[in-house]
């Protein structure tokens, strides 16, 4: 799975780069960006037409569809992988999707806004080849941890000022605090459900993800524009320190547990 969001390193070259280089190619300002995206996606689309996945394993017999999915969003491990991969996600759609306007604001050009969103991209996607290992050696709600606390740093060094590097380095961490956060969310998730109960269980996880994403992507340019670049990064450390506070409850919850076993 870390490997797979490790594909994204192409995405962050190209994306960033071929933005930049056909935002003006048809006269109107993005027009050629947007059809450089289409053709992207047509790409995209021939290649997962060539993809043959192996068959379904048949269920269990008397598994059936497994328990309710009221029953498994009950669950500590449920209801905090959903909001750490929830909120990780939403906070940094939130300041990714504003960068732009923020260095626009600030009289930046946009060659500028396409590097610090190459290097965002980078530290999203490069530390895939070695998330995994690292939450096999510390653990999953360690290296969650890490993500929560990388979001803090970023949101610091965006307060710091509004220069090209702390645009650089804030969104540089954003990213890596997103991939820590996003992959041991997604391992953290498979703790919550059996085999047979995965459709649903993804599917429920996945509506509340792209459900705080979509709601995000609307607030963005609306909040740095009317609000500024400070106050969208201080109403971040709500979510930010909601994700934290979650994981010190499910570390707790497990400690018990375990002397109540012992």
């Amino acid at each position: 799975m870390s490997l797979v969001l490790a594909g994204g390193l192409i995405g962050a070259v190209i994306g960033p780069n071929l933005a930049n280089h056909t935002r003006e190619a048809m006269g109107a300002p993005f027009m050629g960006s947007y059809l450089a995206l289409a053709l992207v996606a047509l790409v995209s689309m021939a290649v997962m037409a060539g993809i043959r996945f192996p068959p379904e394993p048949a269920n269990k017999a008397g598994a059936g569809g497994g328990r309710a999915l009221g029953e498994i969003m009950r669950q500590p491990v449920f209801i905090v992988s959903t909001l750490g991969a929830a909120l990780g996600y939403g906070v940094m759609n939130l300041l990714m999707a504003a960068t732009p306007l923020a260095m626009d604001v600030c009289g930046m050009p946009f060659s500028d806004a396409a590097l610090v969103l190459e290097w965002h991209v980078i530290g999203m996607f490069a530390p895939g080849f070695f998330t995994g290992h690292l939450i096999k050696r510390f653990g999953v709600l360690q290296i969650m941890g890490v993500g929560v606390a990388l979001n803090f740093a970023c949101i610091a060094v965006a307060l710091s000022g509004q220069d090209l590097h702390q645009f650089l380095i804030g969104l540089f961490l954003l990213g890596v605090g997103w991939n820590f956060l996003f992959t041991g969310s997604t391992t953290l998730a498979m703790e919550a459900y059996r085999p047979e109960e995965k459709d649903k269980a993804q599917a429920a996880i996945n509506f509340v993800v792209f459900a705080v994403m979509a709601v995000t992507s609307f607030a963005s340019g609306a909040l740095v524009t009317t609000q500024g670049w400070a106050l969208l990064n201080l109403g971040s450390l709500l979510p930010v320190g909601l994700s934290g506070a979650a994981l010190v409850w499910l570390a707790l919850q497990r400690r018990r547990a375990a002397e109540r076993g012992a």
